[in-house]
């Protein structure tokens, strides 16, 4: 198993950690674990951990050192501190407010910030059909710009015949 932190060492640290009733696991190398700072469990939480932030300790400590402390969402109050606490969201504009951090955490847990489940057939063809319309159209542009005509025609043909059979 590959930490999930760094993604390139074997994971020799696993960490569970229950939140009502909600078990959270993270599997991170011993190298990770040492930078994190994470030989005491009292200091941490795995909603820190895995938004990138580490232990409690260091949290204190960047407020110490003047930052800017706990970001808070205008439209709910909700505040990085009661993320970590619930690991959940107060509303939805917390997701643009925290998206840095979210963004991250995604990162870590999926392959990336993309959807790239499965779609409906029927609307993957109309979506390979409008970006295939969209390229020949470009293209359409380019050989009327260099005064291809010639090309022009073939494209514009190609364009009618691909609107047709959609």
């Amino acid at each position: 198993m590959t930490c999930q932190l760094c993604k390139q060492r074997e994971a020799t640290v696993h960490l569970t950690q229950i939140i009502e009733n909600e078990m959270k696991k993270v599997d991170i190398c011993d190298q990770c674990a040492k930078e994190k700072q994470l030989h005491d469990p009292t200091t941490f939480s795995l909603a820190d951990l895995l938004l990138g932030l580490g232990s409690g300790k260091e949290t204190e400590k960047a407020k110490d050192e003047g930052g800017e402390g706990d970001i808070k969402c205008p439209n709910c109050g909700f505040s990085q501190a009661d993320f970590k606490k619930s690991a959940r969201l107060g509303c939805s504009e917390c997701y643009e407010v925290f998206a840095e951090s979210l963004a991250g955490m995604l990162k870590g847990m999926h392959k990336g910030t993309q959807h790239r489940g499965k779609v409906p057939p029927k609307l993957r063809r109309g979506l390979e059909t409008g970006a295939q319309l969209a390229r020949l159209e470009k293209q359409l542009k380019e050989a009327i710009a260099a005064e291809n005509f010639e090309a022009a025609a073939h494209l514009r043909d190609e364009i009618r015949a691909a609107k047709a059979a959609a």
